[in-house]
């Protein structure tokens, strides 16, 4: 099976910082592929050169078999790719609805003179995408506050519009950047089984940056374990949990030197 999306050698370096080595990964399709690591470990910079915001000093990135390796950030939607941000990305004085809608824009191809008479094929695209934008909102259960402007909710049910913009744009993969940080165990769990339900009945494949390592154990296929730019594991979430240099990492375990004392 060809991966959805494969990272060969990526490197990423700013002035003399090496953010990332030598990353090389491979994400199914159908999977729910996390990567973790302590802060600073280049996560969100690998999610960055996955979906283009940043272009790598050396390597290669596929997605869907086709190399994509410096191309423009807003062709990735388009090609299938959706992503979520670490900060908060919604427009708070507009609706839950529209901010959904947005979502739809890399969908919707009409002619000027076709928007402002609001006819035909203008009007069709745009009766769909308001469809789709409620069963998004139904499938996220977010119903009685569709209209709603969105700087007034709390911080949980931000990210859910988030998420549902995202979907919106009907991606083949989904980049999640620490999606239940600062949420509480309620909101959190919902999020998990949002994620399982959008692999299991949208068949989108899901990528995540997290930290909350019960999330990572409970519903990931994959792992991933990055550390000061360099992958040191990867494997099922049980492989990963017990391997040594995870551990290390995580628990600042000092390396033994040459048969020295840690």
């Amino acid at each position: 099976m060809t991966p959805l999306l494969e990272l060969s050698g990526v490197s990423k370096r700013f002035g003399g910082l090496d953010a990332l080595s030598g990353i090389d990964l491979k994400v199914m399709p159908g999977q729910i592929y996390s990567v973790i690591g302590p802060n600073g470990a280049g996560k969100t910079t690998l999610f960055n050169m996955a979906s283009c915001l940043l272009h790598p000093s050396a390597g290669q990135i596929r997605f869907g078999g086709q190399d994509i390796t410096g191309k423009p950030a807003h062709l990735m939607p388009r090609l299938g790719m959706a992503r979520t941000f670490q900060n908060l990305a919604v427009f708070k004085h507009e609706t839950v609805i529209d901010n959904i809608l947005t979502g739809m824009h890399t969908h919707l191809k009409t002619g000027i003179l076709g928007a402002a008479l609001f006819w035909g094929p203008t009007r069709k695209a745009e009766i769909a995408a308001r469809e789709a934008a409620e069963e998004i909102v139904e499938f996220l259960e977010i119903e009685t506050i569709r209209d709603v402007p969105v700087g007034t909710l709390s911080y949980g049910l931000q990210k859910r519009v988030e998420l549902g913009r995202a979907l919106a744009m009907r991606p083949r993969l989904l980049l999640l950047d620490e999606m239940v940080s600062g949420m509480n165990q309620e909101e959190t769990e919902d999020i998990a089984r949002f994620i399982l339900d959008i692999r299991e009945e949208r068949g989108i494949t899901v990528m995540m940056i997290e930290h909350d390592m019960g999330i990572v154990m409970d519903i990931s296929d994959h792992v991933a374990v990055l550390n000061f730019g360099r992958k040191i594991a990867d494997g099922t979430p049980q492989e990963v949990s017990a391997h040594p240099a995870v551990v290390a990492a995580y628990l600042g375990v000092a390396e033994n030197a040459a048969g020295g004392q840690p």
